[in-house]
């Protein structure tokens, strides 16, 4: 998913950082997009780190219209009452932390711009039960839920909020 929105942002004349755990798959796009897009390793659980990345796209590009919170993984799976806590708190960092702090660090810069687009990444799942691992479903829920709330926030400074 997010391979594909980077080439589609490109092809409809966006600048892009592409910011992912997955440094050598990463390096390899930039390097393959060319002087339109620039990679950045990021461990989205990291405040810092998402911090640094949104930093690096206004040193870079000037300027921040859209972040695409898109980070994810399927979780942990299993019976509830054979699901380890430890997994449970990876998976909701990865999918609802991540989708927080990207928002969190986005906000201000598109404020000050007067407007911008955060987008993230939903999922059935968090709709209607059963259509994935618990923890994961949990996680999605929590996403649609958290985007309609900063939506309502930050409709009035012309930032979109929307869950896909």
């Amino acid at each position: 998913i997010g391979e594909a929105t980077v080439r589609l942002y490109i092809e409809e004349g966006a600048r892009v950082v592409i910011a992912d755990m997955q440094k050598e798959r990463g390096q390899a796009l930039a390097h393959e997009l060319g002087d339109v897009a620039r990679f950045v390793e990021v461990e989205v659980r990291q405040e810092f780190q998402v911090k640094a990345a949104i930093e690096y796209a206004i040193t870079e590009w000037g300027r921040l219209d859209c972040i695409f919170n898109n980070a994810g993984f399927g979780g942990v799976l299993g019976p509830i009452e054979q699901i380890p806590v430890d997994e449970f708190d990876m998976t909701m960092e990865v999918l609802v932390r991540g989708v927080f702090l990207g928002m969190k660090h986005a906000t201000p810069i598109m404020k000050a711009a007067g407007g911008g687009s955060i987008i993230n990444t939903a999922s059935i799942a968090g709709l209607v039960a059963g259509r994935g691992p618990h923890v994961y479903a949990c996680a999605k829920a929590a996403v649609i839920q958290l985007t309609k709330c900063v939506a309502m926030e930050l409709g009035e400074h012309r930032v979109r909020v929307n869950a896909i």
